[in-house]
């Protein structure tokens, strides 16, 4: 460690807990406890159990809370395939190359030419192919081995991960209209009825991810949530009015869902589903949204 974050691990508890918790000290610890002190450590205020209003606060209720198995499955990027076909219908399905406990089981002279390998248990572990003559191997190794290793149960204490078994798809490569990159459209459904979503642009450009908010009738919502808002706006997607549907019909029996689509080509993909948001621990700025979001999960102890 550096001089001064040294210091700040001897002084700050917080600061000490966050460092040793991805150095997985904590492994042993109930998962109430552990809630509460990342809570702290994360969002910089008390977690609030007993009468929860925040958002985060709610997303933290629900981990100890909300334990139904299926939840399990709609995390689980490959087995939310047959749960959202299921729902809603495998047109809406990205398809499946191949699937693969280890790296090295990966045969990629079966694989076409472009390509998107993920892990099916985390949000980082992607790799996108472009032209596979070019793809760095190794590189593609270190990252999804590195995922591999990830636990948002142990991290974060999202439960419904502790059942999935962490392995590698292989999907099919899709691109905009205009044969570019794809914008991510995520969709916050509450009590299982859509109340607002985000445009994701940028995500491999210079300077990194922009979002924009906007609620279920596409009027702008001034806040940020981990991510600055772009230059310009994005454009709405031709499949809006799909999407607000699907989503409605993806989230039936939950308290919270968020769920992702793609538009390629004039199709609509759903890409995943996630249960907790930033792990229940991603601050909205200004802070108001926090409890503004919350009010719209409807707990049973409300």
């Amino acid at each position: 460690m550096m001089i001064s974050k040294v210091f700040r691990y001897i002084t700050d508890t917080d600061f000490r807990f966050k460092a040793n918790a991805a150095r997985g000290l904590y492994r042993n610890m109930q998962d109430e406890e552990y809630l509460k002190r990342m809570f702290k450590a994360r969002m910089g205020y008390e977690l609030n159990l007993n009468n929860p209003n925040t958002f985060n606060e709610k997303l933290n209720w629900l981990k100890l809370h909300d334990r139904k198995p299926i939840y399990s499955t709609m995390v689980d990027k490959y087995e939310a395939k047959e749960f959202i076909a299921s729902r809603v219908g495998d047109e809406y399905v990205i398809p499946t190359y191949g699937i693969w406990e280890r790296f090295e089981d990966i045969n990629f002279d079966e694989l076409p030419n472009q390509f998107v390998l993920k892990t099916t248990h985390d949000s980082g572990g992607v790799v996108i192919c472009k032209d596979k003559e070019h793809l760095n191997i190794e590189a593609a190794r270190k990252k999804l081995e590195k995922s591999l290793r990830t636990s948002y149960y142990q991290l974060y204490r999202e439960w419904p991960y502790k059942n999935v078994k962490p392995r590698i798809i292989a999907e099919a490569y899709l691109v905009d209209e205009h044969g570019g990159s794809l914008r991510d459209y995520k969709f916050y459904t509450f009590n299982g009825e859509p109340r607002l979503f985000c445009i994701n642009t940028n995500r491999q450009g210079k300077g990194g991810l922009r979002v924009d908010y906007f609620d279920i009738n596409r009027n702008v919502l001034d806040f940020t949530w981990g991510f600055p808002h772009p230059d310009e706006r994005a454009d709405f997607p031709k499949g809006l009015d799909t999407m607000i549907q699907l989503s409605r019909k993806l989230s039936k029996d939950t308290f919270q869902l968020r769920v992702d689509f793609y538009e390629s080509m004039g199709r609509v993909y759903c890409g995943e589903l996630t249960l907790f948001d930033g792990g229940g621990f991603e601050p909205l700025e200004p802070q108001e949204w926090d409890y503004k979001l919350g009010q719209y999960i409807k707990l049973p102890i409300d």
